[in-house]
């Protein structure tokens, strides 16, 4: 970011909206916003207790097992996508619909139908993150050049060949951003989950400290997820950049 011909650092955004925070926090709006260094001390208060590693072992197991499936699904879907024109037709307005739709209002429905339990929950996390990928790897996958379809043809590739040494490599750097991307709605889609199906993980912790007006340990935890989401976002982008020259050399 260059300003008045200066170059400022990436970070210096996030610096003035935490001085912003903790003047705000000294306000008669301390009471619901507390200051941030005061938040920041209580997030080194609660990593360590048993409550919040419960919370995390169990946050952490239903947001890996949702990813896994969302990828595991959305990445095989998006390449036959992209490959046929008859899936693509078929299944590109559900897939666009999903994507567009406020899906929380589709947690209910889940719940009535598996229940009030991890399996909701991690199907919530599924139906947050699966959709991206989907979309992404399609674009990847249209975006190939056509001579390399042709060489895998030409070299008598077949169908697991070309997925697994052509499609999949040469797509990879939006395969990588629709994961980047799917995982970090799949945070918000876990904590949503946790929150109305169940009050499990995470959610526990949140309904406690809102139920008793502990707005310090609430920002924490507030504080500790959007860390997680933002280190998640920055150590996938990296793994997008080492993998560019595929796009490149397309």
């Amino acid at each position: 970011m260059v300003i008045s011909g200066i170059r400022l650092p990436m970070m210096t955004s996030l610096i003035v909206w935490a001085v912003i925070w903790e003047i705000a926090g000294h306000t008669d709006a301390g009471f619901i916003l507390p200051p941030l260094s005061r938040i920041i001390w209580r997030v080194f208060e609660i990593v360590p207790t048993a409550s919040f590693l419960d919370a995390l072992q169990i946050t952490g197991r239903a947001f890996l097992l949702g990813n896994a499936i969302a990828i595991s699904i959305g990445v095989p879907l998006g390449i036959l996508m992209g490959r046929s024109v008859i899936a693509d037709r078929l299944l590109l307005p559900w897939v666009n619909l999903f994507l567009s739709a406020p899906l929380s209002a589709l947690v209910p429905v889940i719940m009535v139908l598996f229940g009030l339990g991890e399996t909701t929950i991690v199907l919530v996390v599924v139906l947050f993150s699966m959709w991206i990928i989907v979309l992404n790897t399609r674009a990847g996958i249209r975006a190939i050049s056509p001579s390399l379809v042709e060489m895998a043809r030409s070299f008598g590739a077949n169908g697991w060949q070309a997925f697994s040494r052509i499609y999949l490599w040469a797509a990879l750097p939006e395969i990588l951003a629709g994961i980047r991307l799917g995982m970090i709605r799949a945070v918000k889609g876990v904590v949503i989950g946790q929150l109305l199906v169940s009050v499990v993980g995470f959610g526990t912790l949140f309904e406690i400290y809102q139920s008793h007006f502990l707005m310090e340990h609430f920002w924490a935890l507030l504080l500790v997820l959007f860390s997680f989401a933002f280190t998640l976002n920055e150590l996938l982008a990296g793994l997008e950049r080492r993998f560019a020259y595929y796009a490149a050399s397309r």
